[in-house]
């Protein structure tokens, strides 16, 4: 017995002593070059369809370099796009580098649609190619915006616009000491339409014409005092002194301002202010559009705190404002997934809406202001409209989740007509797909992959979903050489004991099965989207690397995300702190009991932005199961963070639930390890978020890592960060010490 406990504890140790080594970590450095996509042959194709043709080219990328290449689908022929022996020795010749047939550098290409004539970007130049006469004529420098661009954060103001001509060309319409006036085009007096422009109260440049040339519409917007985040640069590489920067930066409750459109007709004079009772509680209202007989406007409005979205239509004779589209939700509307196609027969809407518990498409008719039919019907979800066809009356979409037995989030396209009959698939093979539709939806380019399977390209003739014509399959035999595995997709029930939640699992390349592995979960959740990888990757920035220190990695996709349904995504709403947490715990324990080497009693978890603020969550508030965590640039504070993901997930008015779900409000219940990372000059999540986390941890006698990436924006951390992080997890799940800096080449 005691000759047996030793032999045990001797395993133990040697499996121990084989994971976080100098040798590991040379390896999970070396990784993103061994698994480089420049490996992967015959992949990432991305066809551009020659306008009003039949005819596509795309890069071929091949063991001897990248060639462009012009498909005929109606003759089902592949051919050069052009020499690319002339090519390459013509720019050689006029650029005086060297350059070769499978590297030729060349950007922004745009093909004419006899496909004899390119123009693209290289060498920052601007070039013309006459293909059959092989004569290339620079252009003249490439072009490019040189201003300063707004920044997402930033509030349009509605103040740059140019001024807008009149339909028939005869009157333009422009903003003047904030009011609008209109003058002929050929010169002549100009007449004021408005009077009561104020600066705090002025008329939005963004003017609209009546397709009658007779009436013009703009918004009179009220502004609000702008709230400013302040952050400072330390180590600028400009300049020896450290930088101030000021960005805009709307935050959870903050004042926004009052849109109301406003019609003026130039011939009379008239002016039509409508009353605000349909709109009166404005997060944002935006879309104002003509109708194509001008006897009215078209705008969107969202109501702050996101319960309710309106269709509205405002007359152009009287001024009153009418409902076309209501959606109502007890919790929030995801207008995010909203998608509108007004028919040119001025009578019909197709809107998109989860009201029945799974994102639909349904037929509204906008005389009753109601829903004559839903087009699509199921359990399923439909993801983008890819092409409304008004003259066949059918729509193009792709959409997840109809197919049994099969990971419920692969996209495929389909077809359906506007009465929601004739549902077909149109790219059947299994896998998440990505297609490309010709002008007249004859043919499609299909790409489809699986996070473990290669990406395979063909060319379908839509009207029956057949294959016309095999494009590319991708070769990943020099992956494999360097040890490359893909990740397992692995599914199990989550909480409720029910439904399925699926993510993958990564193991190192030298996984021996009888050995023991701690578990590292890369978290990123939230109910804007689904996030475990469907499609192939050579390398996962996020996950493959560590893994070869001696961890299995695991991503799981759990409630509180989208595309699954409504119900399954509002977990989150007034409760990020959830996190999908109690489904991912649910799910590594599943996988644990299928693989033995899988140890639970060494959890680790970490993760940027929202998973910054989910992986500390997790030790706060499971502790018992995540035993370690990195938090990179979490916003641990929703009222610290951007308006539009906090006020829809976390509701408003600002309230309690804030501070509930705040890991500022519970740092003091840490009692495990955690690192936490921001970037100096984050400007995505404030990095304030990270500073006062850690304000409170000190004044609750906490113990904690704080790194901070001088000249760093929104990041998991960087190549310092990634040695940190890898440091860390090591030292507290292997429980041995890392090896010293120098000794280790780093990314």
């Amino acid at each position: 017995m005691i000759y047996r406990l030793i032999f045990a504890l001797l395993a133990v140790c040697g499996n121990a002593s084989a994971q976080g080594t100098e040798e590991d970590y040379r390896r999970a450095f070396s990784i993103p070059e061994k698994f480089s996509a420049a490996k992967v042959m015959y992949s990432d194709v991305r066809p551009q369809w020659i306008s009003g043709t039949h005819t596509f080219w795309y890069v071929r990328n091949t063991p001897d370099g990248r060639f462009y290449v012009a498909v005929d689908a109606d003759r089902k022929q592949r051919r050069e796009l052009f020499s690319h022996t002339r090519l390459a020795k013509a720019l050689a010749t006029a650029t005086g580098n060297d350059i070769t047939p499978g590297n030729i550098p060349i950007e922004h290409l745009s093909v004419n649609r006899l496909a004899d004539t390119l123009h693209f970007v290289s060498y920052g130049k601007r070039w013309m190619y006459a293909v059959k006469r092989n004569r290339l004529t620079e252009q003249g420098t490439a072009g490019g915006y040189h201003g300063r661009q707004r920044h997402w954060s930033e509030r349009d103001d509605e103040k740059g616009a140019a001024p807008a001509i009149s339909p028939d060309g005869k009157n333009i319409a422009f903003i003047k000491e904030n009011n609008i006036y209109v003058r002929p085009t050929n010169g002549g007096r100009e007449i004021q339409l408005s009077f009561d422009g104020t600066e705090g109260n002025y008329y939005s440049s963004y003017i609209q014409w009546s397709p009658d040339s007779r009436k013009v519409a703009a918004c009179k917007i009220r502004p609000t005092e702008k709230r400013y985040i302040y952050y400072v640069e330390s180590s600028p590489t400009d300049q020896l002194q450290p930088k101030l920067h000021k960005q805009e930066y709307a935050k959870p409750g903050d004042e926004l301002p009052f849109r109301i459109p406003c019609v003026f007709d130039i011939v009379t004079g008239k002016r039509l202010i409508p009353e605000t009772d349909l709109f009166d509680s404005q997060y944002y209202l935006w879309g104002l559009y003509w109708n194509r007989d001008s006897r009215g406007v078209t705008f969107e409005y969202n109501q702050r705190g996101h319960k309710v979205y309106r269709v509205l239509e405002m007359s152009a004779e009287t001024g009153k404002v009418r409902t076309l589209i209501e959606e109502k939700a007890e919790k929030y509307v995801n207008y995010s997934r909203r998608f509108r196609h007004d028919l040119q027969d001025g009578k019909h809407i197709i809107w998109m809406s989860e009201r029945d518990n799974h994102n639909h498409l349904y037929m509204y008719d906008r005389k009753t202001a109601a829903p004559s039919h839903q087009i699509t019907k199921g359990e399923w979800y439909v993801r983008d409209v890819v092409r409304v066809d008004e003259d066949k009356r059918q729509i193009y979409f792709s959409a997840n989740g109809m197919r049994n037995g099969e990971d419920p989030y692969l996209i495929y396209y389909y077809r359906i007509n506007f009465d929601g009959t004739g549902l077909t698939c149109l790219t059947p093979a299994e896998g998440t797909h990505k297609a490309w539709l010709s002008d007249d939806m004859k043919y499609l380019v299909d790409v489809y992959s699986m996070a473990d399977k290669a990406p395979v390209t063909v060319l379908r003739n839509t009207s029956d979903s057949s294959e016309t014509m095999p494009l590319e399959t991708a070769d990943i035999s020099r992956l494999t050489a360097e040890g490359w595995r893909p990740p397992e997709v692995f599914a199990a029930k989550g909480r409720d004991g029910i439904t399925d939640m699926w993510g993958i699992i990564i193991r190192p390349t030298n996984f021996d099965p009888e050995k023991k592995y701690p578990v590292l979960e890369y978290i990123y959740q939230g109910p804007g989207d689904q996030y475990v990888p469907k499609s192939f990757t050579a390398y996962n920035y996020f996950m493959t690397g560590i893994a070869e220190l001696g961890f299995i990695v695991v991503m799981v996709d759990g409630m509180g995300t989208s595309f699954r349904s409504r119900d399954f995504e509002n977990v989150c709403y007034r409760n990020l702190k959830d996190a999908g947490l109690p489904d991912h715990i649910a799910w590594i324990k599943a996988a644990a009991e299928k693989y033995s080497c899988m140890d639970t009693s060494r959890v680790g978890i970490y993760g940027c932005s929202a998973g910054g603020q989910e992986s500390m969550a997790a030790v706060l508030f499971h502790p018992e199961f995540y035993k370690a965590a990195y938090s990179a640039c979490g916003c641990h504070d929703n009222r610290m963070d951007k308006i539009w993901w906090n006020e829809q997930w976390m509701g408003y008015p600002v309230g309690e639930q804030y501070k509930e779900n705040s890991n500022v409000e519970n740092a003091h219940l840490l009692t495990r390890p955690l690192m936490l990372v921001v970037g100096e000059i984050d400007d995505n999540v404030d990095p304030a978020s990270t500073m006062q986390v850690a304000n409170a941890l000190i004044k609750a006698g906490k113990d904690f890592d704080l790194v901070v990436i001088p000249g760093a924006r929104h990041t998991i951390g960087e190549s310092f960060g990634e040695h940190k992080r890898y440091d860390f997890f090591v030292r507290h799940l292997l429980g041995k010490n890392p090896p010293e800096w120098s000794r280790i080449k780093a990314r």
